[in-house]
Protein backbone atom coordinates (compact mmCIF):
# COMPACT_ATOMS: atom_id res chain seq x y z
CA UNK A 1 0.00 0.00 0.00
CA UNK A 2 3.05 2.55 0.73
CA UNK A 3 3.95 1.66 -2.59
CA UNK A 4 0.77 2.44 -4.27
CA UNK A 5 0.53 5.68 -3.01
CA UNK A 6 4.16 6.28 -3.46
CA UNK A 7 3.83 5.50 -7.46
CA UNK A 8 0.43 7.57 -7.46
CA UNK A 9 2.26 10.57 -5.67
CA UNK A 10 4.79 10.27 -8.40
CA UNK A 11 2.53 10.01 -11.56
CA UNK A 12 -0.05 12.74 -10.34
CA UNK A 13 1.92 15.57 -7.98
CA UNK A 14 5.54 15.28 -7.81
CA UNK A 15 7.43 17.01 -10.81
CA UNK A 16 8.70 14.87 -13.51
CA UNK A 17 12.77 15.10 -12.16
CA UNK A 18 11.65 13.78 -8.70
CA UNK A 19 9.38 10.80 -10.29
CA UNK A 20 11.97 7.77 -10.15
CA UNK A 21 13.17 8.93 -6.58
CA UNK A 22 10.32 9.02 -5.04
CA UNK A 23 9.18 5.47 -6.27
CA UNK A 24 12.50 4.20 -4.61
CA UNK A 25 11.80 6.24 -1.68
CA UNK A 26 8.34 4.65 -1.35
CA UNK A 27 9.75 1.54 -2.30
CA UNK A 28 12.75 1.33 0.51
CA UNK A 29 9.64 2.55 3.46
CA UNK A 30 7.30 -0.60 2.09
CA UNK A 31 10.41 -3.31 2.23
CA UNK A 32 11.27 -1.56 5.66
CA UNK A 33 7.59 -1.73 7.41
CA UNK A 34 7.36 -5.03 5.80
CA UNK A 35 10.67 -6.33 7.59
CA UNK A 36 9.60 -4.68 10.99
CA UNK A 37 5.97 -5.75 10.60
CA UNK A 38 7.54 -9.35 9.96
CA UNK A 39 10.14 -9.48 12.81
CA UNK A 40 7.55 -7.90 15.55
CA UNK A 41 4.99 -11.07 14.51
CA UNK A 42 7.43 -13.39 15.10
CA UNK A 43 9.14 -12.11 18.56
CA UNK A 44 6.64 -14.69 20.52
CA UNK A 45 5.82 -17.70 20.84
CA UNK A 46 1.78 -18.87 19.57
CA UNK A 47 -0.21 -19.00 22.67
CA UNK A 48 -2.50 -21.61 22.01
CA UNK A 49 -3.95 -25.18 23.10
CA UNK A 50 -4.97 -26.69 26.39
CA UNK A 51 -1.57 -25.64 27.62
CA UNK A 52 -3.03 -21.97 27.88
CA UNK A 53 -5.22 -23.28 29.98
CA UNK A 54 -3.63 -23.64 33.10
CA UNK A 55 -4.57 -21.22 35.94
CA UNK A 56 -7.21 -20.29 34.70
CA UNK A 57 -10.92 -20.17 35.77
CA UNK A 58 -14.08 -21.62 35.12
CA UNK A 59 -17.84 -23.65 36.28
CA UNK A 60 -18.46 -27.12 36.19
CA UNK A 61 -20.64 -28.05 34.05
CA UNK A 62 -21.41 -31.44 35.61
CA UNK A 63 -20.12 -32.50 39.17
CA UNK A 64 -16.51 -33.92 39.16
CA UNK A 65 -15.88 -36.51 41.66
CA UNK A 66 -13.60 -37.22 40.31
CA UNK A 67 -14.57 -37.17 36.77
CA UNK A 68 -16.60 -34.69 35.14
CA UNK A 69 -17.01 -32.02 32.79
CA UNK A 70 -16.35 -27.61 32.99
CA UNK A 71 -16.43 -24.88 31.21
CA UNK A 72 -13.01 -22.97 30.65
CA UNK A 73 -12.81 -19.42 28.40
CA UNK A 74 -16.23 -20.73 26.67
CA UNK A 75 -15.05 -24.18 25.83
CA UNK A 76 -16.03 -27.74 27.81
CA UNK A 77 -13.57 -30.07 28.62
CA UNK A 78 -13.52 -33.48 30.34
CA UNK A 79 -11.81 -32.86 34.35
CA UNK A 80 -10.77 -34.52 36.93
CA UNK A 81 -10.29 -33.51 40.61
CA UNK A 82 -9.38 -34.95 43.92
CA UNK A 83 -11.68 -32.84 45.70
CA UNK A 84 -15.60 -32.77 45.30
CA UNK A 85 -16.58 -30.08 43.36
CA UNK A 86 -20.30 -29.48 42.62
CA UNK A 87 -22.25 -28.91 39.26
CA UNK A 88 -21.96 -24.45 38.93
CA UNK A 89 -19.26 -24.50 41.35
CA UNK A 90 -16.13 -22.46 39.97
CA UNK A 91 -12.71 -24.19 39.43
CA UNK A 92 -9.18 -23.38 38.65
CA UNK A 93 -7.18 -25.08 36.19
CA UNK A 94 -3.81 -26.79 38.02
CA UNK A 95 -2.77 -29.26 34.93
CA UNK A 96 -3.57 -31.42 32.75
CA UNK A 97 -3.38 -34.86 31.20
CA UNK A 98 -4.14 -35.02 27.14
CA UNK A 99 -7.04 -33.70 26.84
CA UNK A 100 -8.21 -33.94 30.23
CA UNK A 101 -8.18 -30.88 32.53
CA UNK A 102 -7.04 -31.00 36.15
CA UNK A 103 -9.15 -29.05 38.18
CA UNK A 104 -9.35 -28.20 41.96
CA UNK A 105 -12.37 -25.68 43.69
CA UNK A 106 -11.50 -21.93 43.27
CA UNK A 107 -11.56 -19.49 45.92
Amino acid sequence: MILLTGVALAIFVVPEAWRLPVVIGFAFLEVAETAITWHISRRGAPKVGAETLIGATGRAVTECHPAGTVRVRGEVWQARADATVAAGQRVRVHGRERLTLLVEPAE
